[in-house]
């Protein structure tokens, strides 16, 4: 008998409406469009839930977090962090869900459910003014951030199906 599949989350984080802070919705919303994930990998449009997410992501044995993250990188750049890396990547808040988010972390850590693995793939914005859409740097690094989550998932034994 071949052991239990791990439980995998790839969690959108962001404000859709303003601009690039929306980039890990949009980045999932592109995902789920073009690939069907086995059962036990979920997608959730986190938007910008933060405690309301409890429940998803708690005891997880993987969670990949896909969101805009001001780190200091040029216009558009990519950062990946990992596990104990990820909170502080939300010390530098341009918005709401990003407290909650480390919060959720933190919180499900004290309650010793937190998930064993934690990836963050974020991407620096550039604008952060209502807007439905991304700036055009950003909205064409989502392609590169969709193989990134599709690369996180393969070293995990994952590998979703392309969609006709």
């Amino acid at each position: 008998m071949s052991p239990p599949a791990p439980t995998i989350v790839v969690l959108g984080v962001g404000n859709v409406l303003m601009g690039d802070e929306g980039v890990g919705v949009h980045t999932l919303a592109s995902l789920e469009q073009r690939y069907d994930f086995p059962q036990h990998v979920h997608c959730v449009d986190g938007g910008t839930s933060t405690h309301e997410l409890l429940g998803d992501l708690e005891n997880l044995d993987h969670l990949i977090v896909i969101d805009a993250v001001s780190a200091g990188l040029p216009p558009a750049g990519l950062v990946r962090l990992e596990d104990a890396a990820v909170p502080a990547a939300f010390t530098t808040k341009f918005s709401p869900h990003q407290v909650g988010i480390a919060d959720l972390l933190a919180t499900l850590t004290f309650l010793g459910r937190a998930p064993k693995h934690v990836v963050l793939l974020g991407c620096e914005p550039i604008e952060l003014t209502l807007d439905l859409q991304l700036s055009p740097k950003v909205a064409a690094r989502v392609p590169e951030l969709c193989s990134q989550v599709l690369a996180e998932l393969a070293t995990m034994g994952v590998t979703p199906t392309a969609r006709s």
